[in-house]
């Protein structure tokens, strides 16, 4: 007997198919939580892994869960490859809790591109805000010296662009000179959030907006940033 065809394959969306790599919590609305609905919504395929089961975000006091280790995410993506399902447009990636997990990832990237040489990228370097790191100090040069290569498009926090830029950032020069050594390191787009003053920059696509980082806008601008090319934005977030 001939196997079922695949849906997602057989019907594919004609805006694109999306392995969206996140966070998942139990209360509130972060990463695939936040993610999978409002790109289905916008006429996605959204496949989501679960880079962790949490309880809350981590932004809380306590929080208790589990953690997605590289073998396991290696097991969900064997599965995928066997049945012929690893064709995907975007990647898209965001807090991740551990380092085999990260490395995992990598050779994710590479796996999706021979198959598919136009994957984008989205990488959301989730590592931390305001001064403070909430994933383990080893992520960083990760990120810094194989993830950000190979990232289509970044959005990093102010935080997180100074740690993976080495860059101080305390005025609009310093984001523009964050942005240009990010897009120097690989991706050609860049959004900078979060910041601690207003500013916003084109360019080859830098963009800073003044947003609390759990705001659910972020998924809606990295996407069309990425698929529709805009060139210029100009709008402020509320925290």
């Amino acid at each position: 007997m001939a196997a079922p065809p695949i849906l997602s394959l057989a019907l594919p969306s004609e805006t694109g198919r999306v392995l969206s790599i996140q966070s998942h919590t139990v209360q509130g609305y972060v990463g695939n939580k936040s993610a999978v609905f409002p790109l289905q919504l916008l006429g996605y395929d959204v496949d989501p892994i679960n880079s962790v089961q949490f309880s809350n975000h981590t932004g809380y006091p306590t929080f208790k869960g589990q953690v997605l280790n590289g073998q396991q995410l290696g097991d969900l993506i064997a599965g995928l490859e066997e049945n012929n399902l690893l064709y995907y447009t975007h990647l898209l990636t965001g807090y991740i809790g551990s380092v085999s997990f990260l490395n995992a990832v990598l050779e994710v990237v590479h796996k999706l591109r021979s198959v598919n040489p136009k994957l984008t990228y989205v990488c959301d370097p989730v590592m931390g805000d305001d001064g403070k790191l909430y994933v383990p100090t080893e992520l960083v040069a990760i990120y810094r010296e194989k993830v950000v290569p190979v990232a289509s498009m970044l959005t990093p926090n102010q935080f997180e662009a100074e740690l993976l830029t080495g860059f101080r950032i305390v005025a609009e020069k310093d984001g523009r000179e964050a942005c240009n050594i990010l897009h120097a390191s690989g991706p050609s787009k860049v959004l900078l959030y979060n910041c601690l003053f207003n500013l916003f920059i084109s360019g080859m696509l830098c963009i800073s907006l003044n947003m609390h980082p759990y705001h659910l806008g972020l998924v809606f601008l990295l996407f069309l940033l990425s698929v529709y090319h805009l060139r210029l934005l100009n709008f402020t977030f509320s925290p």
